[in-house]
């Protein structure tokens, strides 16, 4: 896989006094993105609850290139920028587009797997996988 892509619709709930986007709905659209892209390629919540697993943020990095407002076509492609061999921990990066042809923002963030029991992380990935 090299890219997954999302639209999101702007909804008047995302935007400031002035019809911009809030700031932290540029993070809401990559974690919306995100969850897309894990739920297509079968890691549901219900996957996450049955073996105790969730996948957590280390670091969370937003660029912002351009205003997105009301009326504006968003589009988040997700790319996986590195990971470990295992998949053990990984970077993901989100460019958000703006109607399909002005970069807005680039989200990076750094993630790894946790067991949910003992609120441990796992950066050897072999036992989160051996579920499926």
């Amino acid at each position: 896989m090299n890219t997954f892509q999302n639209t999101i619709e702007i909804r008047s709930a995302y935007l400031n006094p002035n019809f911009h986007v809030l700031h932290s709905k540029y993070f809401d659209f990559g974690a919306t993105c995100r969850m897309a892209f894990m739920v297509e390629n079968g890691l549901t919540p219900v996957i996450f609850i049955k073996h105790h697993i969730i996948p957590i943020i280390f670091r969370k990095e937003c660029i912002f290139n351009s205003e997105i407002t009301f009326g504006d076509k968003v589009t988040v492609i997700l790319k996986v920028e590195k990971a470990t061999a295992d998949f053990g921990r990984w970077t993901l990066i989100y460019e958000i587009y703006k109607n399909n042809e002005t970069l807005a923002t680039i989200v990076t963030i750094d993630e790894a797997w946790m067991d949910t029991n003992c609120k441990k992380a796992y950066y050897n990935a072999s036992r989160v996988f051996s579920y499926f």
